[in-house]
């Protein structure tokens, strides 16, 4: 069994270190940027969206604990101020050494619970291409594919 609770300022500075890089690196892997511009990039798309770190009006951060041990985190939001019934998951990482054991199925259910007591009617994601593990982990929880984006090197 998980339990999600909000990330406190400690836990944020941990995930914020390894967040800008992983996402950097994603986002060299599926093409989108260089590696030269990734990392300023990414230290400005976490600062865009969350000015005031995890108490960012609208976004919700969440460790994720079995029994008393952190292992992994959640972050959804209000994807516009304008429109809060539509929610979104920023990022959602379980520790290496913990997947594979039904966790991440059992916290994106907690978190779906979490976003209706929020408010939230509707929730979407985006997911690499490249990452057919979370891509299987989301079509069973019936997340349905709204875009496909596709390149190829010539």
């Amino acid at each position: 069994m998980v339990a999600l609770k909000p990330m406190n300022h400690e836990e944020f500075q941990q995930y914020l270190a390894h967040a800008i890089d992983g996402y950097a690196k994603e986002k060299v892997i599926a093409g989108n940027w260089s590696e030269d511009e990734a990392i300023n990039l990414s230290r400005k798309e976490f600062n865009r969206l969350l000015p005031d770190g995890e108490k960012s009006e609208c976004h919700y951060l969440f460790s994720i604990f079995h029994e008393e041990q952190v292992i992994g985190m959640i972050w959804i939001g209000q994807k516009s101020p304008a429109n809060k019934d539509d929610g979104y998951i920023y990022d959602f990482k379980i520790l290496e050494s913990y997947q594979g054991l039904g966790y991440g199925k059992q916290a994106m259910k907690e978190i779906e619970v979490i976003a209706k007591e929020i408010g939230m009617k509707k929730m979407g994601l985006h997911v690499f291409g490249h990452n057919q593990i979370a891509r299987g982990l989301y079509e069973k929880l019936g997340y349905e594919t709204t875009n496909i984006s596709m390149a190829k090197s010539i």
